[in-house]
This record gives C-alpha cells, structure tokens and sequence, in this order.
C-alpha cells in the first residue's frame, strides 16, 4: 500500500515504478531517515501528540528497523523510498501504530532534513580530510621544502624559489577550502523537520526541540522554503568543485614532477602503477585520476543548478535527483583529498635542477640596479639585455664578467655578480610571504595553528 493510494484506485506501472523510485541513492542516509523520525516521535510524545508509551513503543520498533538494515534487509522498491521502506518496516514490528510517526510531517520535510544531516556529516569528513592535506604539505615542506626550484609563470621559468614555497601555495588554497567548508556548514545546520508538506501543521509540535535532538543550530523559518531550498546542496557542490580545481592543480603538478623531463620527485609505489607491456613504466595514476575526477565533480554542480534553476515553489518531484549528484560530489572529493594526502605522505623528493647561471635569476640583476636608485624599467631593459649576449654567446648567467655588467650599465659592481648565487637570491626574498626560509617557517607556524 502505498502513503497515498488513497486518491487512486490502481498503482504506478511496474515502469513507473522502477523509474521513479530513489532507494539506492537513499539507502545511504538511511541512518540519517530513522534519527530525524526518533527526534520527531520524542518530540510528539513530549508536546502530547502521542503519549508516552506510544512514544517508546515507536522509537523501540525504530531501533529493530535499524537492526534489520544492519543485518542486510533491502527493500522492494515498491516501497519508493527510504521513508516509506523504514515506515512499512517499522509497521511490521509494532502494526497500526506506526501510522502515527508521520502525523505532522511530510516526506517533503523528511528527505530536506535526512540531507542536511547526511551532508553536516559529510562536510566534517571533508574537512578532517583537508586538515589532514595541509598538514601533510606542511610536513613535507619542513622536511624537504629547502630543495631549490624555478618557479614558474606561464610553465616558464621565472624566479629561484624554495620547494617550500611552492608547496605553502597549494596549503593556503587548501586552507581556505576549509574556511569555505565551515561557512557552508553553518547554513547546512538548519533544520526543516516540521514544515510539513509546505504550510506546516496545524498540530501543537515544537520544531526547535526536534531541531535540538538533531544537534541543528536553529530551524528553517519559513515552512516553504524549508522543503524547497536548495542553495546550501549548490553551495556544497560549489565548495566541492573548488577543491577539486585546486586537487587537479596539485595533481598535475605531482604528474609533471614525476617525469624523467623534471625527475623533481618520486610518488610511492601505493600510489602508482606499471604497464601492461613497457615493463620500466611507474605511471601517476593516484594524480591522474584525481585530476580527471575534478570533472564529475563540476558535472555535479552543474547538474544542481540546471535542477533547480526554473522550479516554482514548493516541493517538485525533479528534486528527487539532487542526491544522487551532490552524494557523489562529497564522495568524490573527499576520496580525492585522502588520496591527494598519501601522494604527498610516501613521496620521495628528489630535488630540483641546477640553476647556478640560470636565466631564471636575471631578476636579480635587475634588483640590484634598482637598489642602486636605477629606475626599475631601465634596470629591467638593461638586465634584458644581458640576457641577450648571453644567448648569443652560448653561455649562462655565472659566465658574465665584472666587464660585462659594467659595460651594460656603469652601476654595476663586483658584489652584482654575488646576487647570482641562487640560493643568495632566494634568501633576499624577506617580504611577507616571500621565498625565503624564514617567511615559509612563519607560514608554516601559520597554517599549524589552524
């Protein structure tokens, strides 16, 4: 029987049936379904709705549905969804009286609340996971962040910099998608358990007792837009896909560093593969497939948007499709995130290219003239320049003479040529939240903190 075979004399179509129903995708909050119903049944009893006794008997027949889901029972999609399974189960165990569970709700109210429960849970995982990425970045910052590198704009060198350095870039995006999965979880923890269908209920219930037996900071207050919103799944979807973007920088970065061409790193084996016929093969799968995952991920909000964007108000049935896109965007990245995190754990550094002479520290040539009060587009053109006879004479930066910088620009002295040790030059670079080991020290204490 179905909750609302009143209205009709036959039921769906074996077709509809299996095209309408939601039970796979719900079965995963199916813990959350039976907490908001013991919150609601307690609730009842104490504003006396129901008596007490009816009250324990219907929370005591809960606790064996949720034995039987423990124990493997799958419901017959008939059922539709994880509401109507749990009620039928629940009937089965203590009869008519598991009627009176669903006075003064709705299924609209129930699904709203089991997703803000499922999701609170889901953005403290995510979260425990980010904190877990940053801190192993910082660990391997401490550990090997004095590694020099180029660092790079446009894929080009630029400038000599720690691996530290570039390691605390990535740990401050993280860190602010953690600022972003806390702003999301407050307007997440907002309970809809008593709006009913839409208009509330003309029973005497007291919506924040439910709210505070879930642990919700407060109540939705307008019934309709308790069982309509669904701006907190979009801006779940939304802090997901932002993580992901950063993960796929990440993960390229690890793939590009894995490679012969830099050979700056080495990823772990659990974290690689081989080949099926190119036996010297260690290919950067966990990377890969992070960086490829980041598309399902931006498929899911954009499926969330496009769901909602023309609905009128209150409850339509295209709601029923905004689990299956934002479960597997919280799975996705938080897999993503763990995965991300081991790279970074087992990974070897092996460290980075020699840049003695590079071109990569022509800046600092440049800064020099401009210390000595040259105006820095000179500095600029004349440090260019330098650049050029280098080129033309095929040799590097280390091979300039005293005669060749003072023949390019007379405020060039002997100590010029000092600012060319690259590890000099990245030490220079003192500026709050420069390269140099003292600044990435200070992060680090920074983002330990947090």
């Amino acid at each position: 029987m179905a909750l609302w075979d009143g209205r009709f004399e036959g039921g769906p179509s074996a077709e509809m049936q299996a095209f309408s129903e939601s039970l796979d995708t719900d079965m995963l909050m199916w813990r959350e379904d039976i907490a908001g119903s013991m919150a609601h049944v307690t609730m009842l009893g104490e504003v006396g709705l129901i008596t007490p006794e009816e009250a324990s008997t219907i929370r005591d027949g809960l606790a064996k549905v949720e034995a039987d889901i423990e124990a493997g029972w799958q419901p017959d999609i008939a059922l539709e969804d994880i509401h109507m399974a749990v009620e039928t189960k629940l009937g089965e165990h203590i009869g008519a009286l598991a009627g009176k569970l669903h006075t003064a709700r709705s299924r609209n109210d129930q699904v709203a609340t089991d997703v803000r429960l499922w999701l609170r849970t889901r953005l403290d995982i995510l979260d425990e996971s980010l904190d877990r990425l940053v801190r192993s970045i910082c660990d391997r910052a401490e550990a090997d962040g004095r590694t020099l590198v180029p660092g790079f704009t446009h894929l080009q060198r630029g400038q000599p910099i720690w691996l530290g350095h570039h390691l605390l870039a990535h740990a401050w995006s993280l860190h602010r998608d953690r600022e972003r999965v806390a702003d999301v979880r407050r307007r997440v923890n907002r309970s809809p358990l008593g709006a009913a269908a839409m208009a509330g209920t003309p029973h005497p219930i007291d919506r924040v007792r439910s709210a505070e037996l879930l642990s919700f900071d407060g109540v939705s207050e307008n019934a309709m837009d308790a069982v309509a919103a669904r701006d907190h799944l979009i801006e779940a979807a939304s802090v997901a896909t932002i993580c992901m973007v950063h993960l796929s920088r990440i993960a390229e970065e690890l793939v590009l560093w894995s490679t012969r061409e830099f050979d700056w790193i080495r990823l772990g084996e659990a974290w690689s593969t081989g080949s099926s016929i190119m036996p010297q093969k260690r290919n950067p799968d966990a990377p890969e497939l992070v960086r490829g995952k980041s598309g399902r991920v931006v498929g899911a909000l954009n499926a969330l948007i496009t769901m909602t964007k023309g609905l009128p108000m209150a409850y339509n049935r295209d709601l029923q499709e905004d689990r299956s896109a934002l479960f597997d965007a919280m799975h996705t990245t938080i897999a993503c995130v763990r995965v991300t995190a081991g790279c970074f754990e087992s990974m070897t550094v092996k460290g980075g290219p020699d840049l003695t002479g590079d071109f990569a520290l022509t800046t600092e040539l440049a800064d020099f003239l401009a210390a000595q009060g040259v105006p820095f587009r000179e500095a600029h053109h004349v440090a260019g320049g330098l650049v050029k006879l280098c080129e033309d004479k095929g040799q590097t930066l280390a091979e300039l003479t005293l005669d060749d910088l003072q023949h390019a620009h007379p405020a060039f002295t002997e100590e010029a040529l000092s600012w060319l040790d690259p590890e000099t030059a990245v030490e220079r670079r003192t500026s709050r939240g420069g390269t140099a080991w003292v600044e990435i020290e200070r992060q680090l204490g920074l983002l330990r903190q947090s």
